[in-house]
């Protein structure tokens, strides 16, 4: 019953409380802004506000998001292997990916730079966020060398 919950609403996974894991995404994210999105099981693509906040890249319908907003679908970055470009895959252009063991998601950015700026965000994020990364070993990809 779920999986068709999913299908109808187009929610990648649940959007319970326990899904935003406590997460204030309305209060000072990590990266905000419009993208388009390919449903999950019906392939129309639509256009959807993107919060990226501790991990979890969540979606809303509006560019208006408070504490009552409640997410269309949210991503755990963490369990993500990979977000790169697929302008190719998808034969269009500022398209990009993002791959869990189990499934791939696409995205269509504005511009080029908004696209690259999402793969940084995100990749860095997976950093992050990834079991398989102790904090000791998370990279700083926007310091320089010989940064303090």
């Amino acid at each position: 019953m779920e999986s068709l919950w999913r299908a109808a609403t187009g929610s990648w996974s649940s959007t319970t409380e326990e899904s935003h894991g406590g997460v204030e995404f309305w209060t000072n994210p990590e990266r905000t802004g419009w993208l388009t999105k390919q449903g999950e099981y019906i392939k129309t693509w639509r256009r959807r506000w993107f919060v990226l906040k501790q991990g979890k890249l969540f979606w809303f319908k509006e560019s208006v998001v408070s504490r009552s907003s409640r997410p269309r679908g949210v991503i755990p970055v963490g369990t993500c292997l990979t977000v790169k470009g697929a302008d190719d895959v998808l034969n269009r252009q500022f398209a990009f990916m993002l791959s869990t063991p189990t499934e791939t998601m696409y995205f269509i950015a504005d511009t080029e730079k908004e696209k690259e700026d999402w793969i940084n965000s995100i990749g860095r994020s997976i950093v992050q966020h990834s079991r398989s990364v102790t904090d000791s070993e998370v990279v700083d990809y926007d310091s320089k060398p010989g940064d303090k």
